[in-house]
């Protein structure tokens, strides 16, 4: 099925960081129910690690927009959790109204294609539809050929797909 929305995925600039801030309060929302995560005192979830995506090299930030309208975020790194992987998708977000279009999938394909090389993404052993969502994006990308590793440690809890695209 043809997507009839333009969909755009780029790097965030640094004017844009609030914007993925205000999203992740929305992501994180999504995730309480998977979580037991609680607003601070200011009634916000928070992100520890979002300014590091403007200071350090291997953090890469991006916007999703559907036909120019703010509709989610990704955030890449390096920071995997099985040995010889080199890209892990640490966050993704697409806004529920977007969602079960093919919008999160075409996303998906343009990081993975901006990235070459052994990817891993991770889902918390709660988070069902992530799961689903992710094993069939990742089949569809790669035709098949990932493997997935279950693990229980104190670094991650939960599924990990991975595969090479750098072949």
């Amino acid at each position: 099925m043809a997507l009839s929305v333009k969909i755009e995925v780029s790097p965030a600039s640094i004017d844009d960081k609030s914007l993925i801030r205000r999203m992740m309060e929305l992501y994180q929302y999504d995730f309480s129910e998977f979580e037991n995560s609680d607003l601070d005192s200011n009634g916000c979830f928070g992100y520890s690690y979002l300014d590091h995506y403007w200071k350090e090299k291997d953090r890469h930030p991006f916007i999703v927009r559907v036909d120019g309208k703010l509709a989610g975020f990704v955030l890449v790194n390096r920071h995997t959790y099985l040995p010889e992987n080199e890209w892990a998708i640490a966050e993704f977000f697409i806004m529920r109204k977007y969602r079960r279009q093919g919008i999160g999938k075409a996303a998906a394909f343009c990081i993975f294609d901006l990235f070459r090389g052994k990817w891993e993404v991770q889902e918390i052993e709660a988070n069902i539809p992530a799961q689903r969502f992710w094993r069939k994006v990742i089949a569809e990308y790669t035709g098949g050929r990932y493997r997935e590793a279950g693990l229980n440690n104190d670094l991650w809890k939960g599924p990990v797909q991975y595969f090479d695209n750098g072949v």
